[in-house]
Parts: C-alpha cells; structure tokens; sequence
C-alpha cells in the first residue's frame, strides 16, 4: 500500500513537469518516500527546511507495517535544503542543492534494527 501526500506551506502551489513554477520563478522539489519494514506501525515527523532556517515542510504522520507513504514538497529556488524523517528511536536525513538539483529524489527505510536512506538528482 502506498500512499501520496502533496506539501505546500504559506504559498499557493503550482506543479509545471518536475518542478514548481511561482511567478515565472522555478522552485525545486523533492519527492520523497518513507517505508516502514518494521512489524509494527511508526509515528513518522518530516521536515524540511533550507540553509536559513525557512521551514517548507512539517508532518506528522503514522505508516502503517509494510507500507509507504510518498511526500512530494515544493521549496525554494536555490540553495541547500534538507529533510529529516524521524521517529521516537530512530532518525533519517537526506540534503541537496538546489542550484545543481532541481528535482531531487530520496528514500528512507525503517526497519528494526536499520534506517537506509538513497537519493539521487531526478533532473538538473
């Protein structure tokens, strides 16, 4: 089971192919999904924020064992920016660039004794 969340805080959200467009101005993006290997379910807070502390995304959700959730969350047109998933005993965090990335693409799995994280740059 997978489920997909759409994130925009304090902007109204226009979606132009892989990224965001406001005003003319191209935002970049970050899809991002989280899957919980564990047995039981997880109480899953993401964030992200960029290198001046302006906060694009906050969450609280709970997954379900087995399953995952997709976040896709439009931020700002330059700069380093980071997202952090975590849970009441474990953490994950996955960071990029925008002026090199514009869409950029993570995953984090939970897992009892693990948390995995991948990225990768989907477009420049």
């Amino acid at each position: 089971m997978r489920r997909r969340h759409f994130i925009a805080l304090g902007t109204a959200t226009a979606v132009a192919g892989c990224s965001g467009s406001f005003g003319g101005e191209q935002r970049g993006r970050l899809d991002l999904t989280v899957r919980n290997d564990r047995a039981d379910a997880v109480t899953v807070q993401l964030e992200v924020v960029d290198d001046e502390g302006l906060n694009y995304a906050f969450e609280e959700t709970q997954i379900d064992a087995g399953v995952s959730e997709a976040f896709a969350v439009t931020v700002g047109a330059d700069g380093r920016h980071e997202a952090t998933v975590s849970g009441d005993d474990w953490r994950g965090q996955v960071a990029w660039s925008v002026d090199s990335c514009r869409e950029f693409r993570g995953t984090v799995r939970v897992t009892e004794e693990v948390v995995a994280v991948s990225s990768e740059c989907a477009q420049r």
